[in-house]
């Protein structure tokens, strides 16, 4: 199994680059919660062992891993809260969340590789897409890691706030139990009202209210 590594950060630092950071985003596909980017920069004398795309690492790696980076290199978080989601569409609130985070960092990167294959349209320097960027390049790894972990946490907190749809396990995706609970329990200010599954039930609590 192929892991990610440094090349790309190392041919930009050879080309003159000084900061190189890498971008990813988690949370396109749940019904609920924000979605959430982070930037890292790493330090290449600071690098942890064994970061990867942050789904083929255990809960426990990744909060160990998280705590390396949050300690060794230049990062920062950035969301988009389900109001943007739904007035701007999925992707471009991605987008949003990935130019919150790359504006946090403490230094300005002359090159930011961005997982995906397109960038946003708002990134005012020079970027690359990575397709598949979080098992290939190890500051997107690092920025997956962070991501996950941080978006998580939230969901985990949201949960104690409205019990019944699994948040704390689901992170707010569209399980079975998390579809039912809305059909139960109906749609938090959480849930994303341009999402389908929240859509449709919303016109049928409406259709049956008239």
């Amino acid at each position: 199994m192929s892991l990610p590594d440094y090349s790309l950060e190392a041919a930009a630092l050879r080309s003159g680059a000084q900061f190189v950071a890498g971008v990813d985003e988690v949370g396109r596909g749940p019904l609920a919660g924000p979605v959430t980017a982070a930037a890292v920069i790493l330090d290449a004398g600071r690098i942890p062992e064994g970061l990867n795309d942050s789904k083929k690492l255990t809960a426990k790696r990744r909060e160990a891993l998280a705590a390396l980076l949050m300690a060794g290199c230049d990062w920062a978080v950035g969301h988009a809260s389900v109001e943007e989601i739904d007035r701007l569409n999925i992707l471009r609130a991605s987008h949003l969340a990935m130019c919150r985070a790359i504006a946090g960092l403490r230094r300005r990167p002359c090159l930011v590789l961005v997982d995906g294959n397109m960038l946003p349209r708002e990134l005012d320097l020079p970027g690359q897409a990575v397709v598949g960027g979080d098992g290939r390049c190890l500051s997107i790894a690092a920025a997956s890691i962070l991501a996950k972990l941080l978006r998580d946490r939230i969901m985990v907190d949201l949960a104690q706030q409205h019990p019944g749809y699994g948040w704390e396990a689901n992170a707010g995706y569209a399980t079975a139990a998390h579809r039912q609970a809305l059909l139960d329990l109906g749609a938090t200010p959480h849930h994303r009202r341009s999402f389908a599954p929240v859509h449709n039930i919303l016109c049928k609590e409406e259709t049956a209210s008239c």
